[in-house]
């Protein structure tokens, strides 16, 4: 039963209550009586307000995830709160023999659960209901590009998900059968989840990856008119935010857009003044010289994340002036890199911003996603945006550990990249612990 169904009939068996004694009444001239009976009426308003909280309570108590991953004793509120000890202890708990033997869930454990999509939702703990108005009346799509690690996939799904959403899936051609194959049974519990009708074999740094977005764009729009801005993820991200959050934030655009862009590095511009092909396998620099892109603003630089209104998806389907400049940009190395920010800066398209440098957007100030580079990694006090990174690093990205947690909570930003269950389960665990108890008790209803 929903919650608006709950109020609807609390009000009903209130009102009959009460109807009730008000027929007893008229009846009655004892005032001693009449008091009784309308103390009566009070009590049996607050028994009925009391049972009706805690079925709420009971209902939603079910959702926590703080005793679902038994996995160790770590105290995830002492990690949110930054306490050194408790993140050592962590630290220490990932060296362990058991920990590295612990049960994992595979491809074939998620084909075997989404064969059963109600017993699937329940267990997995989705929320399958709109947790207030303002959510429910502001849908949010997303764009989530993956290739592998199933039990991310879920677990970041499953910290974003609402039914009033929609979400595309793009799963590389490359992936092995089998995640396909589980990531096809979890769709298939879900309406408003579902697989891009056009799937790449995704090259790193390769036109393939701008593709798999647009693929998605391209669904999600004919999808449904009813959602506000597209975020797109990658299977390596979490968020940060809860959906409450991310509405306010995204009400509060006001039709603009929040991506990285900024002036192009002179060392960069070899990136798409060049011809690029793939060969073996991977991207690589012909030499050739390519044509300048058909635009009359600069290229600007920026990443492959971005938070854009539906108006921004609709130009960037149907104007023949950025049509052309995807059809040149698909031979250059890393174009996700640049594209999204271009556009940004162009003229008439919605949301977009001057293409002076005064409005340029870092990726620390845009809403987007929080990464942290090695290079940019260091002490705050003295300067840096950042502290050193708790996990390790990946081609100079931070994969999170627990210890990156309290700062990064007390940012503005969306998501973060990268986590991986692989390298420090406790992040994820005590991330998504914290999302979901802030979103089902701690926010406006």
């Amino acid at each position: 039963m929903s919650r608006r169904e709950d109020i609807f009939f609390l009000a009903v068996r209130s009102y009959l209550v009460f109807e009730m004694l008000k027929r007893k009444l008229r009846f009655c001239h004892n005032l001693r009586f009449r008091l009784f009976l309308g103390l009566t009426l009070i009590l049996v308003i607050i028994s009925v307000l009391k049972v009706n909280q805690k079925e709420d309570f009971l209902n939603q108590r079910h959702l926590e995830l703080t005793k679902e991953d038994p996995i160790s004793n770590v105290n995830c509120t002492k990690i949110i709160e930054g306490d050194i000890e408790e993140i050592q202890k962590v630290k220490l708990e990932t060296l362990s023999v058991s920990f590295k033997k612990r049960p994992r869930l595979t491809t074939n454990d998620y084909i075997n659960m989404t064969a059963d999509c109600a017993s699937f939702t329940k267990t997995r703990k989705y929320i399958m209901e709109p947790l207030s108005n303002e959510e429910a009346e502001f849908p949010i799509a997303y764009s989530i590009v993956v290739y592998h690690k199933i039990e991310m996939l879920d677990r970041l799904l499953r910290s974003i998900y609402a039914p009033q959403n929609f979400y595309c899936i793009h799963v590389d051609k490359k992936s092995p059968e089998s995640f396909f194959t589980a990531v096809k049974g979890i769709v298939s519990c879900f309406d408003n989840v579902f697989i891009s009708s056009q799937l790449e074999s995704v090259v790193y740094a390769s036109w393939s990856r701008v593709q798999a977005d647009i693929n998605c764009m391209k669904d999600l729009y004919s999808r449904s008119s009813n959602w506000k801005y597209l975020i797109n993820l990658c299977g390596m991200d979490f968020p940060i935010k809860t959906n409450q959050e991310i509405v306010e934030k995204l009400k509060a655009l006001k039709g603009e857009n929040s991506l990285e862009t900024e002036k192009m590095p002179v060392y960069k511009e070899v990136r798409w003044k060049k011809h690029h092909e793939i060969i073996d396998g991977k991207i690589k620099n012909t030499g050739t010289d390519k044509q300048l892109p058909p635009l009359s603003t600069p290229i600007f630089s920026g990443s492959a994340y971005f938070i854009v209104s539906r108006r921004f998806v609709e130009y960037v389907l149907e104007s023949s002036k950025i049509l052309k400049f995807i059809e040149w940009a698909k031979d250059t190395y890393s174009p996700d890199e640049y594209l999204w920010a271009t556009i940004q800066r162009i003229p008439d398209v919605p949301g977009a911003v001057s293409s002076s440098d005064k409005y340029d957007v870092s990726d620390m100030n845009a809403l987007a996603r929080f990464v942290k580079w090695q290079y940019f990694e260091g002490d705050v006090s003295k300067g840096a945006p950042y502290p050193p990174c708790s996990g390790v690093h990946i081609r100079s990205v931070c994969v999170f550990g627990v210890g990156d947690l309290n700062w990064m909570l007390r940012n503005h930003h969306f998501f973060a990249n990268k986590f991986d269950t692989d390298v420090d389960p406790f992040a994820v665990k005590c991330l998504e612990e914290y999302l979901r108890h802030k979103a089902l008790y701690m926010q406006k209803k």
